[in-house]
């Protein structure tokens, strides 16, 4: 069997993402697991099963989003409440235990609860429309907060005293308190209620907490998994996200097993954190989203004798684009890493470029979702548009609501300087469909616009050759900015060179499919060893 171990984390707790429905998502929740997983499931690789360390009341809806709906799993705290139900259930607000005298007022956001005029409760919603929190209020502060399980019961409760928290007690699906969680961070055990729940496909056991009280949710979380792990073979396999929430607690129970590390983009800096060079020692192989991650890996030396490999996360299938059909040539230029000094040098030669394109536009790419992002970014395009003599009003947020017939005349000038904001690989991947070209000046690419870019035919310019940009091939090595509007004309005012670019990254797509991942993974499942509870194509999971 193999097991994957999620970073699925809200703000490094041991908790889940999920969030209110009209509340702007602020961070994708696509990573290495979740992509793996697709990968697992779709093509049958082998036996897989994951194993959740974080408290996840909706895990249901979270896997239903990602399409993997039906993926095998263990919870930490489903052990703990002693939940058995798999199936979700439907809930109304309307069938909790509400007290006389109620009125309920329907908000574009919320449901209010009214009693005797005042507020009584509030009942909030997930994107799925089904409450998932219920806050209670007293004279007009919050006291108390339930938090709904998709299975149909309350989950967790949270007790307030003059508007902060003083602890969160986990639930059973019969409303039986198991554990106390203080805001200092220990634990207690409802001494009424103090075994927790192992269950397998084979067979399932209540032990009991060995402590009537810890220092610490981790603490119980290990425990707890440490006994399922009793429950696996020495031959099973543990394919674990890299991530500091959880790494020294792997690093304490997975000691001998067959473990592999999966390190993704920036969630782990490695750089000057010896204890999670250390961790990653013990690990039989590290796999790596990208070969910019993979030589920083190589450039350890704790590290020199665990076998790496570089297998992304994402593969690359073929779609047409849709650049050609507009009648402007959009430019993708990402902006988050970028230094201040190139972010002003870009800007200056790209609209040079404007100046002798009159058809192309720009469009800064920010995964950042502040509200205030876009006109953070416009802003400080405005200034070097300034400072180098262009129209500020060439970045600018357009006024949907004017008509060409009333426009003044700085109305008149058009915006050249556009910002993407895209948080989730959805939009990003939207967005890139109308791109013509991309301009990635940060030292390190964006992995997954690079990817997307080899599956469109999209043209790129890099500071330097990655796996996904061959120099003369798909795109161009750029180490002088001044020469940015030059490289430009030649995609974008030649159709033959840009055709040329999109073949070749066709061709390159070819080597990077999703096939070819299953091959690399292959590779590392068969490391470990011939064995037939991995086998790769396990029929009992066909």
């Amino acid at each position: 069997m193999l097991y994957f171990i999620p970073a699925w984390y809200l703000q490094n707790e041991w908790k889940e993402s999920e969030q209110l429905w009209y509340r702007r998502r602020m961070r994708t929740e696509t990573d290495d697991t979740v992509k793996q997983i697709q990968l697992f499931q779709r093509n049958n690789v082998c036996a897989y099963q994951i194993l959740l360390l974080s408290y996840a009341p909706n895990l249901r809806h979270f896997l239903h989003r990602q399409s993997v709906f039906r993926a095998p799993y263990w919870s930490v705290f489903d052990a703990i409440q002693g939940v058995r139900r798999k199936k979700q259930a439907l809930l109304s607000f309307h069938n909790l235990n509400w007290p006389k005298n109620i009125e309920f007022v329907y908000t574009p956001f919320s449901v209010i609860a009214m009693q005797n005029r005042e507020k009584y409760a509030n009942v909030e919603f997930g994107e799925y429309g089904n409450p998932i929190q219920v806050d209670l209020y007293h004279n007009g502060q919050i006291n108390r907060q339930n938090i709904y399980d998709d299975r149909g019961f309350v989950s967790c409760t949270s007790v307030y005293e003059n508007g902060k928290k003083i602890y969160d007690q986990y639930l059973t699906d019969k409303g039986v308190w198991k554990l106390c969680h203080f805001a200092d961070g220990h634990v207690t055990v409802n001494p009424r209620s103090n075994q927790y729940l192992i269950r397998t496909q084979k067979q399932e056991e209540l032990l009991p907490f060995l402590k009537a009280s810890y220092a610490s949710m981790e603490e119980v979380v290990e425990e707890v998994f440490a006994a399922f792990l009793r429950t696996t073979q020495s031959t099973d396999l543990f394919c674990a996200a890299a991530h500091e929430r959880h790494l020294a607690l792997l690093d304490r129970q997975l000691a001998g097993r067959k473990t592999v590390f999966s390190v993704f983009g920036n969630r782990l800096q490695i750089a000057n954190h010896r204890a999670i060079v250390q961790a990653l020692s013990h690990g039989d192989c590290i796999v790596a989203d990208s070969e910019e991650n993979l030589e920083s890996l190589s450039t350890q030396k704790e590290l020199e004798a665990v076998a790496k490999v570089n297998i992304p996360p994402y593969d690359t299938r073929p779609d047409n684009g849709i650049s050609l059909q507009l009648s402007v040539q959009k430019i993708l230029l990402p902006v988050d890493y970028l230094k201040t000094e190139t972010m002003e040098e870009a800007v200056k030669y790209l609209a040079a470029y404007l100046k002798k394109n009159t058809d192309a536009r720009v469009h800064l790419f920010t995964r950042n979702a502040a509200f205030d992002r876009k006109e953070v970014l416009l802003k400080q395009v405005r200034q070097i548009l300034k400072d180098n003599g262009y129209p500020q009003e060439w970045a600018r947020k357009e006024n949907p609501n004017r008509f060409d017939s009333i426009l003044d005349q700085e109305d008149q000038i058009p915006v050249l300087f556009v910002v993407e904001q895209c948080v989730d690989e959805l939009s990003a991947n939207k967005c890139l469909r109308e791109q013509r070209i991309l301009v990635d000046l940060s030292d390190t690419p964006d992995l997954f616009l690079q990817i997307s870019c080899v599956s469109m035919g999209v043209p790129q310019i890099l500071k330097t050759a990655t796996q996904y940009m061959r120099p003369g091939k798909n795109g161009r090595i750029i180490r002088d900015l001044s020469r940015l509007g030059e490289i430009l004309s030649f995609y974008l005012e030649s159709l033959a060179n840009w055709n040329e670019a999109m073949i070749h990254a066709y061709e390159l797509g070819k080597t990077h499919t999703a096939q070819y991942l299953v091959e690399q993974w292959k590779g590392v499942i068969d490391s470990f060893g011939n064995r037939t509870d991995i086998a790769v194509g396990d029929k009992r999971f066909q």
